[in-house]
Parts: structure tokens; C-alpha cells; sequence
């Protein structure tokens, strides 16, 4: 049961991605399709130690992946920086430029 909850709240998140990706683009800090750079950071959880299911559940640490110079995450974040996965993606469409995918 729960698998299916993580598989269920990842499949709605992502059509909720796909309705933000077919809004229009306003000009500003994205500078490209901000529902591109959700999908980017969406398999960039894929490719991590437990994917998305593991960001699901909050099981993954931002800070190991964030460097204020050198990305792949532009910020200084603190150890133990376990976001929900609501939060991340929030940032990708507020922030795209915290993200080294979202350029």
C-alpha cells in the first residue's frame, strides 16, 4: 500500500507539471519553459539512490547535492536539508536558477 501512495503522489505531481508546463512563460529568471526544468529535476531524482520514492518519503539530504559556487544545487544549505518533494518542486518553478539542470 504503500508503494502504490508514493507511485500515486508521484504520477499526480507529475500531470500537475504537465498542466504548469503547457501555461504560458513569463518573462523573467526562468528564461525557458519552467515545467522543462520540473521534468529535468524529476529525473535528476531518478537517477539518485532511491529516486523519487526516497525524496517522497524525505529520505533525501539537498545538502549533500547543494554548493553555492559549484552546484548541481546553487544554495548553502544546511546538513540534514531533507525537503518534501512539494517543496523541491516548488523551488524549480520559483528559483529555476538554484538548479545547474534548469539553465
Amino acid at each position: 500500500m504503500k508503494k502504490f501512495v508514493i507511485v500515486a503522489l508521484a504520477f499526480a505531481l507529475s500531470l500537475g507539471f504537465v498542466a504548469f508546463a503547457q501555461r504560458p512563460v513569463s518573462a523573467g529568471p526562468a528564461a525557458g519553459n519552467p515545467g522543462q526544468c520540473v521534468q529535468a529535476g524529476l529525473a535528476t531524482l531518478s537517477s539518485l539512490e532511491g529516486g523519487i520514492p526516497a525524496a517522497a518519503q524525505k529520505q533525501i539530504d539537498y545538502s549533500t547535492l547543494a554548493d553555492p559556487v559549484d552546484g548541481p544545487i546553487f544554495a548553502d544549505l544546511p546538513k540534514g536539508s531533507n525537503l518534501s518533494l512539494g517543496q523541491v518542486v516548488k523551488l524549480h518553478t520559483s528559483n529555476p536558477e538554484l538548479f545547474a539542470w534548469c539553465d
